[in-house]
């Protein structure tokens, strides 16, 4: 996600709020600034924030309380990934390199997805729904409310996977 923001050009990265590696003070080369409850204490010190782990109940939760905070949230897309220009890419979401989001697709709120992912034609993918690195979303298919496909795992055409559904590496699903 750190590349994806400054690849992009528009952020300047001033560090990372991380629970899991406070302790060691670094993350991909920057300072990490304290934990994710001292967030309240940068309004006005950022533009914005990010948030774009992927566990997809701590993002809504982490995305909860940035918002509680009253500070604004950004969506982030790699300039590798191809976003069709009719695609709707959802508040506060994060695209990565090699993403493909094709035409009329629609994202909701803080969704991800990853590296080498494809959302094809008019597929969905609700709020804080994730797409795992290289996994497939066919035309019209559609992921459920904080549902995860895991890596390389692959949704055939029209395919519906209910909220908080959980797909697992490589699983192939199809209509029957």
């Amino acid at each position: 996600m750190v590349e994806a923001a400054v690849l992009s050009g528009l952020f300047e990265v001033l560090g990372f709020l991380d629970d899991g590696v406070f302790q060691s003070g670094q993350t991909f080369g920057y300072s990490v600034l304290g934990n994710v409850d001292s967030v309240a204490s940068f309004r006005g010190g950022a533009d914005c924030v990010i948030v774009a782990i992927g566990n997809n109940s701590l993002r809504e939760s982490i995305t909860a309380e940035v918002e509680l905070a009253q500070i604004e949230i950004a969506s982030v897309v790699h300039p590798r990934a191809f976003v069709s220009p009719t695609a709707d890419v959802g508040d506060v979401s994060a695209i990565m390199a090699g993403a493909i989001l094709g035409p009329e697709a629609k994202l909701g709120k803080s969704v991800i997805v990853n590296a080498g992912a494809v959302v094809d034609h008019h597929a969905q993918i609700h709020d804080f729904g994730h797409v795992g690195v290289n996994a497939c979303m066919a035309g019209g298919s559609v992921l459920g409310y904080a549902a995860f496909m895991q890596a390389g795992a692959a949704l055939g055409y029209g395919v519906v996977v209910g909220a908080k559904g959980n797909l697992a590496p490589g699983e192939a699903v199809n209509r029957s």
